[in-house]
């Protein structure tokens, strides 16, 4: 098979996996970067973000005639599309016209826009025009199935963490606070300013939280990647999951990743929490500020003991039901054989 992935090679980027493993099952990636090329345009400097925010940039157009291009020449099978973004329907029209097969995944979700990173006219103008839609959310697939006719397969989002670094992870010494990885908006702005007033001690590590919390029980640090932001994960006693506006109901990538690295989880109780992980066992779960705060409250006064095997838990659920992206790769190239296959 050869397949072009088409979204962004940053290194938080869930594609990176998929192109990874997928060479490694033997399918013949390209891995085009349209994210990559925009924000190398859009971020250059104030003036380009001026130009395009006006609509008087060419950026849109130079990408999707770089991406005909690699089209032309490699001559896919299928074409996996990220999100969509920077991707013009008009585009994925020409593509069409060669019989070649469009496949979609966004990891936000293509009908409501959380902010102007999350979504555009593209994403939504460009819906009737896949073959099929991979998608995380329960509800977005039964949309895509009962709204416009087009397939859907679920693909939930995963973790990816070798051996070695998780087996360092494991011997960290745990620090016994909260802790929230991410980026702020208002509502886990809100939510952890109101933990810290409940007199929880929490360490948030993300961008420009110095804006959005203020209290004394609150330390604020720079956002983290790499092997780091592994260790972190599992350093603290807590590690708080907070969902965004436009996803409140299913499941996150930390859902998969705070398991992955054996992290004692406090996520929303959604059903997809409940499907993947044992609650009171792999994963604790909260309703609302007041039962949040008495969950941690309950994890904080458990034994050392008691803390490894809800780590020990997490980690073996994650290893044999298959949430690496090695396993969410194997099911992928499931979905795009069969789609292939039509």
């Amino acid at each position: 098979m050869k397949l072009i992935i088409v979204g962004s090679n940053r290194i938080y980027a869930i594609e990176n996996f998929y192109v990874k493993y997928l060479r490694e099952l033997g399918v013949n990636v390209l891995h085009f970067h349209a994210q990559h090329l925009f924000y190398n345009y859009y971020q250059k400097n104030i003036v380009n973000k001026v130009i395009f925010r006006s609509g008087l940039s060419k950026i849109l157009k130079v990408i999707n005639e770089d991406f005909k291009k690699d089209v032309e020449q490699f001559e896919p099978d299928i074409i996996w599309i990220f999100k969509g973004m920077e991707i013009l329907p008009d585009s994925l029209k020409w593509v069409k016209k060669r019989n070649i097969k469009l496949v979609n995944f966004n990891g936000d979700s293509p009908f409501i826009f959380s902010g102007r990173g999350s979504g555009n006219s593209n994403v939504t103008k460009s819906i009737p025009l896949y073959d099929l839609f991979l998608t995380y959310s329960r509800e977005d697939k039964r949309t895509m199935e009962t709204q416009y006719k087009i397939p859907s397969e679920i693909l939930p989002f995963g973790f990816d963490l070798n051996n070695s670094l998780f087996n360092e992870c494991s011997g960290i010494e745990e620090v016994k606070k909260a802790c929230f990885l991410g980026n702020p908006d208002s509502y886990r702005g809100a939510f952890l300013n109101s933990l810290a007033a409940k007199n929880i001690e929490i360490d948030v590590y993300g961008n420009n939280w110095n804006k959005f919390v203020k209290h004394a029980n609150i330390r604020v640090f720079d956002p983290i990647y790499g092997d780091e932001f592994w260790r972190i994960l599992r350093r603290y006693r807590v590690q708080l999951n907070l969902m965004r506006p436009h996803n409140p109901t299913t499941h996150n990538m930390r859902s998969f990743e705070a398991g992955g690295v054996g992290a004692i989880q406090l996520a929303p109780d959604t059903l997809d929490h409940k499907l993947y992980f044992q609650e009171n066992a792999e994963i604790f779960l909260y309703t609302n500020l007041d039962s949040c705060c008495k969950q941690i409250n309950l994890l904080m006064n458990k034994s050392n003991k008691d803390a490894a095997n809800i780590r020990l838990g997490a980690r073996e659920r994650s290893i044999k039901s298959g949430y690496r992206y090695i396993d969410r790769s194997m099911q992928a190239l499931k979905f795009l054989n069969d789609l292939k296959s039509m």
